[in-house]
């Protein structure tokens, strides 16, 4: 099996970072690997020492990868400036500090995410999880890539049942026609002010304000980005003494996932 190593990786998690929420494709196999797709390669990744190696992954893929990974982005000094806006943003740094925020493919964190509202991050997956194997195309025995939005757009609501996505299918087909026809164009919208390209995602049925922002931070890589769920709207009022997100800078969607994941597994701050 092909393998792919990038050496002196510091600041990754794969556990931190592949179940923190952000993503919903990734299986734990033990011994800190994790099997995934992404964009129509199956994979398994861990950590030897400070390198991490992607087995079954080719070297014409590295490029690839890397932008998965976010290696190119300097995480210590991204932390160190994140630490210094407020005592509890460096506890949760402290508490996950190998998260960084993946490049995923921007239909799959845009279905993901439709999929996401009112639900928890296990059943997201599974639901991800039937949809591919109903629906994407089978790269390895019994592994699914993520379907099309053209695939999908052919569908209707009631074609999603086995799914098991409930009152999701209808955001879901309506997505998938609005981007195979142009009307919404996601490389084009990464692009757009961040208020433009919000209200060009909030076009799609079912698609609020954080949804649109967290396929901005997760599938378009709009690092500014500042997802506001229930446990982030406590964390704001409760730890962050009613601060705007705009406190955080340029990278104020890696400190909405720090505070994030430390918010969650930390109840009892509320």
């Amino acid at each position: 099996m092909s393998e792919l190593t990038f050496e002196r990786i510091s600041d990754l998690s794969l556990r931190e970072t592949l179940d923190c929420g952000q993503c919903f494709r990734w299986r734990e196999q033990g011994g800190g690997s994790f099997s995934g797709v992404v964009r129509g390669r199956a994979a398994t990744v861990r950590m030897d020492g400070d390198s991490l190696v992607i087995s079954g992954a080719k070297e014409a893929d590295r490029a690839m990868w890397a932008d998965y990974f976010d290696l190119g982005l300097d995480y210590a000094k991204i932390k160190d400036e994140l630490s210094r806006v407020h005592p509890v943003m460096a506890d949760a740094v402290r508490y996950a500090p190998g998260i960084r925020i993946l490049n995923q493919e921007p239909f799959e964190a845009l279905i993901s995410f439709i999929i996401s509202q009112n639900n928890n991050i296990k059943r997201i997956a599974g639901i991800v999880h039937r949809l591919c194997g109903s629906f994407g195309g089978e790269i390895a025995d019994g592994v699914y890539a993520f379907p099309t939005a053209e695939r999908l757009a052919a569908l209707s609501p009631d074609d999603l049942e086995p799914v098991r996505a409930g009152f999701r299918h209808r955001y879901i087909i309506d997505a998938a026609q609005k981007v195979a026809d142009g009307t919404v164009d996601l490389e084009a919208i990464r692009a757009l002010p961040y208020d433009e390209a919000r209200t060009a995602l909030m076009q799609i049925t079912g698609v609020g304000v954080k949804v649109a922002d967290c396929v901005l931070l997760y599938g378009l890589h709009r690092l500014d980005g500042f997802p506001l769920d229930v446990w982030m709207k406590r964390a704001m009022v409760v730890l962050f003494d009613g601060m705007s997100p705009r406190a955080f800078g340029e990278y104020a969607g890696i400190a909405q996932q720090y505070i994030f994941h430390y918010s969650r597994m930390h109840p009892e701050l509320f």
